[in-house]
This record gives C-alpha cells, structure tokens and sequence, in this order.
C-alpha cells in the first residue's frame, strides 16, 4: 500500500494521540512518534504541544495554524454572552474583583477564576483574556474546517469532565445552529482548520443561552469522544506541510526560524 503522507506525534503519550494514529493508520498514512529530535521527513503533518512544536517544526516544514490571540475579545457580547478584554497579565494583577483570568494560547498558568489580582501565580507579563464570572452548565467542543463543523463533543457539565459525542446528543442540533451562525459572521478572523469551543451559559434568558468559550489550535486539542476520523481531518490541515499552506492562512500561522514563503 502507498502511503498517504506522514503524522509526527509529540513524545509525550496521549488518549487523543493513540485515537489519531489508529485514524491516520486505517486511511493509509505513516505515524512516528518523535524522540528527542524530528526524525520525521520534512512534509509531514504534526501533532502534539506547542512546546515541542517550537523544537521540530522547523525541521519537519509544518505550518503550525492558530487563531489569533484577540479573536475572542473581538467577538460580539451577543456572541459570548460576557464581558472580555484582551490585557496583560502586570494589568491583570491589579484587579480588585473576582475575574476569569487565562492566556490566550500557551497554558503559562492556570486558566481559572481567581478572586483578585493578587492572586494570580507569579511569572513574566504576557498576554491573557480577562472575563467575568459565568457558569458553563455544558460545553462542546468543535472540529472546524472551512467554516463547517466536521465533528464535536460535549467534553463538561457544570465544570466538570463529561464526555460524550456531538453526533446524536440532545444539544446537536442547537450547538450546530450556533456555531453556523457564528462561522457565518466570524470565519474571516480564524485559520481554516480549528477547534471552537461554544457552551450553555446558565445565567442568560431564553434564546441567548449559547455562547462561545474559546477557540484553540487544532493540533494540540483533545478530541475527548468527537469522531476522531473527522477530527485528524481537522488536525491534518491545521498542523500540515508548509508548501501547501493556503494564502488565507498566512497570517494564523506561528513564526518559525526559517518560515519561508509556500510553493
């Protein structure tokens, strides 16, 4: 059999890792798991975190795609149901109100709810999210390609860890509703592959419950139970060689040391 290109795993062993490979292996493609360097050929597709992308991706040639670290800010209150201002965590750290506190991308500390500034962890000033307190009653996570929704999960009611498929639950049909609406206004201001996390806010009244949570790179998500066929179809883009990365996606795409122009 030919195979159909190659996903480079991150060393660090994962249930969304071995749920991807065994994706990537019955439509034909090679997995590696990398060690200490990228032994992968350049062209492949990654998959893993961000820290250890930052030390092979040069070397394996990948486009690494993410949205950008305003996006959510920038979104419409009727799209996220609350109050969100992009800062600095030295901004931050003045606060004397209870607030939801994360960074945007990399997790530098924990995402969480913290009763003032003060306390927040130590650590160099960088950007984060500030949002008030909201309670999440359920949330889903998305697998978006082109705008559309390929796959999802509920992955927590009420905070905590409750997986369970997009596909066939109560919620679809308003979570897809949601989330096309949203697409529909917002797509412009994502990469072509990522993953949405939209959920049901308890505190909003009838027919403005949904909300978006957050959008991540699809290449360091966990798919928890979303199709995982559908969501390397996600990754595979997200996190693919830098020659076929598309003119739309230039700018969602993380700098590299010798990030060149695509062929």
């Amino acid at each position: 059999m030919t195979k159909q290109g190659v996903l480079a795993l991150a060393p660090q062993y994962t249930t969304t890792s071995e749920l991807l490979s065994a994706a990537a292996w019955r439509r034909g493609m090679e997995v590696e798991a990398l060690g200490g360097a990228a032994t992968a050929r350049r062209g492949a597709h990654y998959y893993g975190g961000p820290g250890f992308a930052a030390r092979v991706a040069d070397d394996l040639g990948v486009a690494l795609l993410e949205p950008s670290d305003d996006w959510l800010a920038t979104l419409p209150y009727e799209y996220t149901g609350r109050h969100i201002a992009m800062s600095t965590l030295s901004r931050a750290r003045r606060l004397s109100r209870s607030a939801f506190v994360k960074p945007p991308r990399e997790k530098s500390f924990p995402a969480a709810v913290y009763p003032t500034g003060a306390d927040l962890p130590p650590g160099p000033d960088a950007p984060v999210l500030i949002s008030e307190v909201v309670t999440w009653a359920v949330e889903f996570r998305l697998y978006v390609l082109d705008g559309e929704v390929r796959t999802g999960s509920q992955y927590t009611t009420f905070g905590r860890l409750d997986a369970e498929p997009l596909e066939g639950h109560r919620h679809e049909a308003a979570v897809r509703a949601f989330a096309a609406e949203l697409l529909s206004v917002c797509e412009d201001g994502l990469p072509s592959a990522v993953v949405v996390d939209v959920g049901l806010l308890t505190t909003r009244e009838p027919g403005a419950e949904w909300a978006v949570v957050e959008a991540n790179m699809a290449w360091f998500s966990n798919c928890y139970a979303a199709d995982p066929d559908r969501a390397l179809d996600v990754v595979l883009r997200s996190a693919g060689p830098r020659t076929a990365l598309a003119d739309r996606d230039r700018r969602f795409c993380r700098p590299t040391e010798d990030a060149a122009p695509a062929g």
